[in-house]
């Protein structure tokens, strides 16, 4: 089983950026598609975005397009999450998540489809 941990939240000005870090450990995810998530108070889990086992393939979902950059380095067994331009409503619990696809260039965006999950870091932006 792969262990996810996740650094680099904190709290921020609108307009300022941070960058997210998911360090895998226990197994490679060289192999995996890998997502970002992000749950805001009383709010459901969403699906903020993904990449492909090559990094070939990312997807973002359109209220963090342009903003937030996903890449990873297999080498490091670790996956970022840059994020600029913050904004209010990007404050959440972001979750990296290792899913069921291999080798794959498909992103799953359903929580269901992801198999490990790291403990989650908080990213608050304040006006």
């Amino acid at each position: 089983q792969v262990q996810l941990a996740e650094s680099g939240g904190g709290t921020v000005q609108i307009g300022d950026s941070l960058r997210l870090s998911c360090a895998a450990s226990g197994s490679t995810i060289s192999r995996s598609v890998m997502g970002w998530f992000r749950q805001a108070p009383g709010k459901e889990r969403e699906f903020v975005t993904g990449v492909s086992w090559d990094g070939s393939n990312t997807y973002y979902v359109d209220s963090v397009k342009g903003r937030f950059t996903l890449s990873r380095d297999n080498a490091k067994n670790t996956v970022y999450l840059q994020m600029n331009s913050l904004k209010p409503e990007d404050t959440a619990v972001y979750y990296c998540a290792r899913s069921a696809y291999l080798s794959s260039s498909y992103v799953p965006t359903r929580p269901f489809d992801y198999l490990d999950w790291g403990q989650g870091t908080q990213v608050t932006v304040s006006s």
